[in-house]
């Protein structure tokens, strides 16, 4: 859903992928557990839809996109934090908690659809930058200004929605 952000299209990757692994289940050599086969074609079914999608319509503008001047105000003269970040405590603590992700579920849908895409890709998918690139029609440049936006918006969010309400 996070990748996808249609209920239907996540449905289908889904469907599609069960479908996959059930002709395909003679050829499973159990060499990983049938989670890691099974997520490696549901990777692959997104990567299809997101090309699929692509030739259909064009990408976000980019002037939808947040642009650097938004993160400034992060930053003093200097080039260092005007104010450090919040102490965010035990990360592993936080990440065990349902409600962490579904904070930062939230926050990824805030983030423009293309920046969020390319951070799922890249982050959650693991993806290379490569691949993305070709996959989305973009350089490695804009691939990189994406990720950079994407974390700094979601580092924001995630101090505001989780981290300074000491969830």
């Amino acid at each position: 859903m996070l990748q996808l952000r249609n209920q239907a299209q996540a449905e289908d990757a889904v469907q599609e992928t069960l479908m996959a692994a059930i002709r395909g289940a003679k050829d499973f050599a159990g060499k990983s557990s049938v989670r890691t086969w099974l997520v490696g074609i549901l990777k692959h079914k997104i990567i299809d839809l997101i090309r699929r999608a692509s030739r259909e319509r064009p990408l976000d503008l980019p002037d939808a996109e947040t642009s650097l001047e938004d993160f400034d105000a992060l930053y003093g003269e200097d080039g260092h934090y005007a104010s450090m970040p919040a102490e965010w405590g035990d990360p592993e603590a936080a990440l065990s908690q349902r409600r962490f992700f579904e904070t930062l579920e939230g926050c990824l849908e805030g983030l423009p659809k293309n920046t969020a895409r390319v951070f799922m890709m890249r982050e959650v998918m693991g993806i290379e930058t490569d691949e993305i690139c070709k996959e989305l029609a973009i350089t490695a440049t804009n691939c990189w200004v994406l990720l950079y936006r994407a974390r700094m918006s979601l580092r924001a969010c995630l101090e505001e929605r989780w981290f300074a309400i000491g969830a």
